[in-house]
């Protein structure tokens, strides 16, 4: 099942103006339902813009974004529950927390969705859990935790309320690379327990190697590929003409095959580099 498609996406800046720019020029895409998908792209390249589609913070220029089959901005639309069925994280989210306690900061959506007490509550527990925050922190103020508590706090509240896609905004930039794994593994359980889709912009071609299936490449406001990710990574001197880098394992086996090794350069994580090379010697 498809859960979000766009049909010809555009959005220009300023039309009118001489800062008139088309950040995202003509995009057609297709996510299936469950996928954990890594975006990439240089700096400009729409990656932001267009998260920003699919929830409806964005009107398109011209096209279309559908979520689960329905267009989100026909006119029986309601983007309220679009925004609640697609649930997006900004870059550090910690900023947006606001109430006096974690247990109340984390059950904000779920009550704006008018759920009962009770599943507000069991709600909490839950993505509490998933997020490594201990029962005890509930009852505390969000402000006296750490860079990193805060950050979990805050992608709580957005999973609190069970969107099926789940979109993050470099949810792990500027935190040290303890933090790092620790919001990486618990967005990977949140994906496997709930079997939601999940869409994960980053810089970091580590991440996106070890946790996404498939990744979306944007470059100059187009779909430069969307593929496995086996396959994008291969791509990688076609990456770095973007001004992408790719893992430095990637590099290593890049290195050894202009040396002459008959290795492949399709390698993107350790793991697989070393099962790759016990096939070759076995």
């Amino acid at each position: 099942m498809t859960a979000v498609k766009t049909e010809n996406l555009t959005y220009t800046y300023g039309i009118g103006t001489p800062f008139e720019k088309t950040a995202v020029n003509d995009v057609n895409l297709e996510i299936e339902q469950g996928e954990l998908v890594g975006i990439i792209g240089h700096t400009g390249s729409g990656k932001s813009t267009l998260i920003q589609h699919l929830n409806g913070l964005l009107k398109p220029t011209s096209g279309r974004i559908l979520i689960d089959g329905a267009d989100i901005w026909d006119k029986s639309a309601n983007r309220r529950d679009v925004r609640f069925k697609v649930g997006l994280v900004f870059q550090y989210p910690e900023y947006q927390i606001f109430e006096d306690t974690v247990e109340k900061d984390i059950a904000f959506g779920p009550k704006n969705m008018g759920l009962s007490d009770d599943e507000i509550k069991k709600r909490v527990i839950e993505t509490a859990e998933i997020v490594g925050l201990s029962p005890e922190i509930l009852t505390k103020s969000p402000f006296e935790l750490s860079g990193g508590q805060k950050r979990r706090v805050a992608i709580a509240g957005v999973m609190a309320m069970e969107p099926s896609v789940l979109i993050l905004d470099e949810p792990v930039a500027g935190l040290d690379p303890r933090g790092r794994e620790k919001i990486l593994a618990q967005i990977k359980t949140y994906h496997a327990k709930k079997n939601a889709t999940v869409l994960l912009i980053s810089h970091s071609m580590e991440d996106v190697a070890r946790y996404a299936s498939k990744i979306l490449v944007m470059n100059e406001g187009s779909v430069y590929c969307y593929e496995d990710t086996p396959i994008v990574f291969s791509k990688a001197e076609e990456l770095a003409k973007m001004g992408l880098s790719v893992p430095q394992i990637t590099k290593v086996f890049l290195k050894l095959k202009e040396r002459g090794f008959d290795v492949r350069t399709d390698i993107y994580t350790i793991d697989f580099a070393i099962k790759k090379l016990l096939e070759m010697k076995n």
